[in-house]
């Protein structure tokens, strides 16, 4: 017998079915929906990652554990924006940083568009390349130490944030309920009041600072810091002086480079002022030495005409000389040219000139001139 399913039965079926889905679509929100809210969350696992952006790929900046609050300032599809914890920190480059002598572990920012790294504990400063932000000049740093690989290790700016995976992140309360276990790297420390003698000293600090600046623009060889470095150094030794006491140290060593380039630019002067000297000596010498050559008018040499030792006396072999007074050998000699069907027998042991061209002569390192005529001179 064949069953028959009631037509009205089947009508309510669908509309429930209907009226479900709509309701569950209702109800699920959107999974990829960004959210700029903010509010103090909790981790809810040990050894959580901290990156560097939001997404497995990018960089480990630290970890927290089970209980850590955080403050969460947005997310973006399955990943939470906090600011960075208390231990974290950020990279910039030393180049555009200048730290502040009046106040250590503060840096001053010299450029403009300046970059700052999110820093991590398991990577190098050159290594870790997540944007985080950029400062202008004039812009100040919290120095967290000194420089590594061309880098200064910074407390975050304001602009700084990290991600953690929003699966291990709980909200607990809306800011402002409850407060905040886990401490923000973004802290300002607010200044102490320095007591009455430190106010003194450092009156006398920022007027030798002064000093310094008057002497800096004078020329190198002007500049004379004998009173002002005694001064910063009685500043440095005193005990109760604090602060100015610390600028001081470190204004001494400023001072001590700014004289050491004093000094550098006399010692360059004075040698330069040696070799002038020397070279002037070496042009006089050299004058002196050519007043006394002779005047050899248009021959190549002069001199006593010899067969030399050193050939062997066949016409093929044969090697002429020139002497001079005393008996040294000023060149050797070959007849070339017209000199070569001279009958040069005549010449020997008389004083004469050659005329012809000057060469090398590689057996003796010497000069070797080929002659192509011979005159008899007394």
């Amino acid at each position: 017998m064949n069953s028959k399913i009631n037509p009205i039965i089947i009508i309510c079926l669908i509309t429930c079915v209907s009226v479900s889905f709509a309701q569950e679509a209702v109800e699920t929100p959107a999974a990829n929906a960004d959210s700029n809210e903010v509010y103090i969350g909790e981790i809810v696992g040990d050894n959580v990652n901290i990156r560097s952006g939001p997404g497995t790929n990018y960089y480990v900046c630290t970890k927290l554990n089970k209980a850590d609050r955080v403050k969460v300032v947005g997310s973006q599809f399955s990943w939470t924006r906090i600011e960075p914890p208390t231990g974290c920190f950020s990279w910039i480059s030393k180049h555009y940083v200048s730290a502040d002598p009046a106040n250590p572990g503060i840096g001053i920012v010299t450029g403009d568009s300046v970059r700052v790294y999110a820093g991590s504990t398991t990577k190098q400063p050159i290594h870790s390349t997540r944007l985080q932000g950029k400062l202008n000049k004039n812009d100040m740093v919290k120095l967290l130490g000194d420089v590594q690989e061309d880098y200064y290790k910074i407390a975050p700016p304001v602009f700084a944030y990290l991600w953690v995976s929003t699966k291990y992140v709980k909200q607990i309360s809306n800011v402002g309920d409850v407060p905040l276990i886990v401490e923000s790297s973004k802290t300002v420390m607010e200044p102490v009041a320095p007591a009455p003698d430190v106010v003194s000293q450092l009156k006398v600090f920022r007027s030798l600072q002064k000093s310094i600046d008057a002497e800096k623009k004078k020329p190198l060889d002007k500049q004379n810091y004998t009173d002002i470095k005694n001064a910063l150094i009685e500043i440095a030794d005193d005990s109760q002086a604090d602060k100015a006491a610390r600028y001081a140290k470190f204004t001494v060593k400023q001072v001590e480079g700014y004289e050491l380039a004093g000094e550098v630019d006399k010692a360059v002067k004075l040698q330069a002022q040696q070799l002038l000297e020397t070279i002037e000596r070496i042009e006089k010498a050299r004058a002196t030495k050519l007043e006394q050559l002779p005047d050899l008018g248009s021959f190549a040499a002069v001199g006593n005409f010899q067969v030399s030792s050193i050939y062997g006396s066949e016409p093929e072999l044969r090697h002429y000389q020139l002497i001079d007074e005393d008996g040294k050998i000023i060149c050797f000699a070959l007849p070339d040219e017209s000199a070569s069907d001279m009958n040069l027998d005549e010449f020997l042991d008389k004083k004469v000139g050659l005329l012809g061209r000057v060469t090398s002569h590689p057996q003796t390192a010497g000069a070797l001139i080929k002659f192509t005529n011979v005159v008899e001179l007394d």
